[in-house]
């Protein structure tokens, strides 16, 4: 008896921890391809207001296919030269996504979060496109 208590009472923690740990390197993963496309995406857009909209429908799309939802993602896209679409420009995307914790009901309202992930990607603007 004493062993079933004790064995679930040790191992709930260690699942729970387990669980969440693949919440972060899900979300990781799901940064750093969103980064990589929306970069990709906005350099192959004919303008910059375009290129932001399909960069960041891009990054919101490959969050959500790792399970995340949008509202927990940020997109940021800079440019190092004032002409984001001139020849040479290097397009900076930043991907923010903050993982909630598994199985808690009221997370959104207490602002609980596993934590908060960043991933950058930069692609340089083509002379042909």
């Amino acid at each position: 008896m004493e062993f079933t208590f004790l064995g679930l009472l040790l191992m709930v923690p260690v699942v729970y921890f387990i669980i969440t740990v693949g919440q972060i390197q899900g979300g990781s993963f799901a940064v750093v391809g969103a980064a990589d496309q929306a970069a990709k995406i906005f350099v192959a857009q004919p303008d910059e207001s375009s290129g932001r909209a399909a960069a960041e429908q891009a990054a919101v799309m490959a969050i959500a296919d790792y399970g995340h939802p949008a509202e927990n993602a940020r997109v940021e896209v800079t440019c190092d030269r004032g002409d984001c679409m001139a020849a040479g420009s290097a397009v900076t995307v930043t991907v923010h996504l903050s993982v909630p914790l598994p199985f808690v009901p009221f997370s959104d309202a207490l602002h609980l979060s596993a934590g908060q992930l960043n991933a950058t990607a930069t692609q340089i603007v083509g002379r042909f496109r």
